[in-house]
């Protein structure tokens, strides 16, 4: 993906905490520099597999679809 850069961020909810282990979590944003970019693995997911995803993540986060390099499209979730 260009034009986003990763950094992490702090979880307060208690059940994601719990859920995951761990209190910071990677999230993704836009930047304004399309040299940037963010490497990654595109997975086939069905449409029940999407909004579990969707159930789980908590506001901090929301979901958007986005044109790879490739020039394919691909939902990802990025800082709210």
């Amino acid at each position: 993906m260009t034009g986003y850069q990763a950094s992490m961020m702090e979880i307060t909810d208690a059940a994601v905490i719990k859920a995951s282990g761990k209190r910071f979590h990677p999230v993704i944003h836009p930047i304004d520099n399309p040299q940037d970019e963010i490497t990654g693995q595109v997975f086939r997911i069905t449409e029940s597999e999407l909004l579990a995803a969707d159930a789980y993540e908590v506001a901090s986060y929301k979901r958007v679809q986005v044109t790879l390099r490739s020039g394919k499209n691909a939902w990802v979730y990025v800082l709210a």
